[in-house]
């Protein structure tokens, strides 16, 4: 009999093939914040390779949601450069979905065009910035930004919209006690905290209507004291089941200040100072070297880290539910859905074969050859995404570091 694994899925009006889909993990290849070659190329490349759908990363739906300059911007000048990659990737016989957020504070000026904005003004030691909180007349217009933003998904042919509510991005940010410091109707409880949620999710079911999916990523905790836990994030997940979203992606984690509990492992620091621009962050290079540790703390890694966390929500809420994180190995997968899980997400494995669904499927292997080194990761901040076995050249001291981390992790 056939994997289930590679049995047809519904999530609100859309048919997948099979069960994995590529989840929006940046690939910073939407250079000047449009689609490219590269990323056209990538992904229809993983539509070839097998999945039921695919994910176009951490679309920004205003300039001032913008981290990088390699990340797409939501505006009518960039449909017919998704059109292209719709098209093509509906070709190979997947779908195509695009992740829609905004970062909040985790950017800079010269990025976003404005003071960096976010739940409440503070500093962002991450980026590092100031940043100012959002006034309840642009909260309105960010409202609306992914209202339009979800009308140019449709136009470029997308099948689904995944809203980024996780990671401590901006909506993140308004759930969480940690970043959240208003006393306005946004600030103070938990209800209170979800309404920029609410009103998003809302804005975006209307504009979706009845021929796209509506996907919600979110947190099962933020990682850390002080942020969101289980028990609120639950409650988060219940209120986007009544609010009518068709599935949710359940991961954890905040990049501002427990980066590693959402990719787990650790993050190559070699590897992330060696490509950063030494004219412009001569002094972020040597602070990654000296402290670098102590501010991104290795997590242990291990297949399906997420998943006993993600039984509590599957055990909570009926809607559609899809697994993301560590997924490496069929068997772990086939696991994941006799746990109840629709669907499955992975990124990693599927940077480091394109064609690991195929492979998968004929039984040509059971387990994707990705070492977690995470090199693909702390290449992404200054490079477009890229497994270390694709790079030519890769000099010695961080083929030693990829070495070193795949030993580790084994």
């Amino acid at each position: 009999m056939e994997s289930p694994v590679f049995t047809p899925v519904t999530i609100g009006p859309v048919t997948l093939r099979n069960r994995v889909i590529r989840s929006a993990a940046f690939e910073n290849m939407a250079y000047g914040n449009s689609p490219s070659e590269d990323l056209y190329n990538y992904h229809v490349a993983v539509a070839r390779g097998g999945v039921g759908m695919t994910t176009l990363a951490y679309a920004s739906v205003n300039r001032s949601g913008l981290s990088f300059d390699g990340q797409l911007w939501m505006r009518k000048e960039i449909v017919p450069g998704l059109r292209e990659i719709t098209d093509a990737v509906h070709a190979e016989g997947a779908k195509c979905s695009i992740q829609l957020g905004h970062c909040g504070n985790m950017t800079h000026r010269a990025t976003c065009g404005c003071m960096p904005v976010g739940a409440s003004s503070g500093f962002n030691l991450y980026s590092p910035t100031f940043c100012r909180g959002l006034k309840i007349s642009e909260i309105d217009e960010l409202v609306e930004d992914f209202g339009r933003a979800v009308d140019l998904a449709r136009e470029a042919g997308f099948d689904c919209v995944e809203i980024h509510a996780g990671h401590g991005y901006l909506i993140s940010q308004f759930l969480s006690p940690y970043t959240n410091h208003r006393h306005d109707e946004y600030g103070g409880s938990l209800e209170n905290r979800m309404r920029l949620m609410r009103r998003v999710i809302r804005c975006v079911l209307e504009h979706a209507g009845n021929d796209l999916g509506v996907i919600v990523k979110m947190n099962m905790h933020d990682g850390f004291r002080g942020g969101m836990q289980r028990e609120e994030c639950l409650e988060v997940a219940r209120e986007l089941e009544r609010l009518g979203v068709h599935a949710i992606v359940l991961s954890a984690g905040f990049v501002s200040k427990a980066p590693m509990e959402v990719m787990r492992g650790a993050m190559p620091l070699r590897t992330l100072a060696h490509y950063m621009d030494a004219r412009k962050f001569w002094w972020l290079k040597a602070f990654v070297r000296i402290a670098g540790r102590l501010v991104i703390p290795t997590v242990p890694y291990k297949e399906g880290y997420f998943l006993e966390d993600a039984k509590q929500f599957r055990a909570a809420v009926r809607l559609p539910l899809i697994y993301v994180g560590g997924l490496v190995s069929l068997q772990k997968m086939e696991e994941v859905l006799a746990a109840g899980f629709q669907g499955l997400q992975m990124a990693r494995a599927l940077v480091h074969d394109t064609d690991f669904v195929n492979k998968l499927r004929t039984g040509a292997v059971t387990c994707s050859g990705c070492g977690h080194s995470n090199y693909c990761i702390g290449r992404m901040y200054t490079l477009e995404m890229k497994c270390n076995r694709c790079v030519e050249n890769l000099p010695q001291s961080l083929r030693k570091e990829v070495e070193k981390a795949e030993q580790r992790w084994k």
